[in-house]
């Protein structure tokens, strides 16, 4: 467990360009909040967010608590559940993450748990309802196992709710969350393949700042809200207009199959692989509304489309993984050694007509 952190900028100055608390009311009293895990850029700027409040205390912990024990604990804050990225370096679920997060909160007789998902556990279904709303029933996609394990987790923590009375929990639901200094490899396949599809329409899709998130994590250890919260921008992005911001040309006309294909190529070498699952929340929508978090004082301060713009100003080959850079070039080894190959076999046969001539 770390000390107290002081992270009001950030290393990198990324508190700097906070913007989500500029409208809250200042919290009364002191507070004391412990964060479970990791999640970098979207970590700072909360931070930044809650010192901003005046007397408040922050800790970050990954399971040890030493030292914690025998203080009062207002509000356990788990980020790293829904981030994808961290669960697979830890080889962790979010299902047994969140388990750690609630026994933290036992042991420091916390009052209040933050627990932040995804809209994507609501499914990417064709009859989705449109824009979905807090009440809707989750139906992730079964092959998609990350969806389906935030799914399990906030009923985890709706079970934590209900075990004592006095408790409150704050389930989160943000849309793809991107911003400039940072976006998680799960963000950056979907949007990989949002917008870009072959030979079809694409779906409308939403795009929520790290700032705009960051600032609905606050409001929501400020006023302690209880019950579940989506969270994204006003409206959303028609899936004709992400593909005229993503730079992409015009359709294809390709058969289905080999539309799959290309698109999988595309995918697994510009973004790495693919959880399986995925490609339905790039075929069907799963739009959000935003008034239950708008009604508690939350307003977005950046658009969809800045969003987009923002995040995705990198290059593709800018993301390219490690692992993926090797393959590329053995991939392109390979390739120049088949054509020469080929080359040679074709030369060789000419040769061989040519003598028997």
């Amino acid at each position: 467990m770390s000390a107290l952190i002081d992270a009001a900028t950030g290393a990198d100055g990324a508190g700097a360009a906070y913007r989500g608390t500029r409208d809250l009311r200042p919290y009364v009293g002191s507070l004391t909040i412990v964060l479970t895990g990791t999640t970098g850029p979207l970590q700072r700027r909360v931070v930044a967010g809650l010192e901003s409040l005046g007397d408040v205390t922050v800790f970050e912990t990954t399971g040890d608590i030493t030292g914690l024990e025998g203080d009062t604990v207002d509000v356990v804050l788990d980020m790293a559940s829904s981030d994808h990225d961290w669960l697979a370096i830890n080889r962790a679920s979010a299902t047994q993450f969140v388990t750690t997060t609630l026994s933290i909160a036992d042991e420091l007789v916390a009052d209040q748990v933050v627990f932040v998902s995804s809209a994507m556990v609501y499914g990417a279904n064709a009859n989705n309802s449109f824009p979905l709303t807090e009440e809707t029933v989750l139906r992730p996609d079964n092959e998609f196992v990350f969806a389906r394990q935030l799914a399990s987790a906030e009923e985890l923590v709706e079970q934590w709710r209900r075990s004592r009375s006095g408790r409150r929990t704050c389930v989160l639901r943000p849309a793809i969350s991107l911003a400039g200094d940072g976006n998680s490899r799960l963000a950056g396949a979907l949007v990989s393949g949002l917008g870009k599809r072959f030979a079809e329409d694409d779906p409308p899709s939403q795009y929520v700042h790290l700032d705009d998130l960051a600032a609905a994590i606050v409001i929501s250890i400020q006023q302690r809200l209880d019950g579940v919260f989506n969270v994204a921008p006003d409206g959303w992005i028609a899936g004709e207009r992400v593909r005229a911001l993503s730079g992409e040309g015009l359709r294809l006309p390709l058969p289905e199959r080999a539309s799959e294909v290309l698109s999988s190529l595309r995918w697994r070498f510009q973004r790495g692989p693919i959880p399986p699952g995925l490609r339905s929340y790039t075929h069907e929508a799963w739009v959000v509304s935003n008034g239950r978090l708008v009604a508690e004082g939350w307003r977005p301060t950046v658009t969809n489309e800045q969003a987009y713009v923002e995040g995705t100003e990198a290059r593709w080959w800018t993301m390219i993984s490690p692992k993926r850079r090797q393959e590329l070039a053995l991939g392109a080894g390979a390739g120049l050694i088949s054509i020469v190959a080929i080359i040679g076999v074709v030369v060789g046969r000419r040769w061989w007509r040519r003598r028997q001539a």
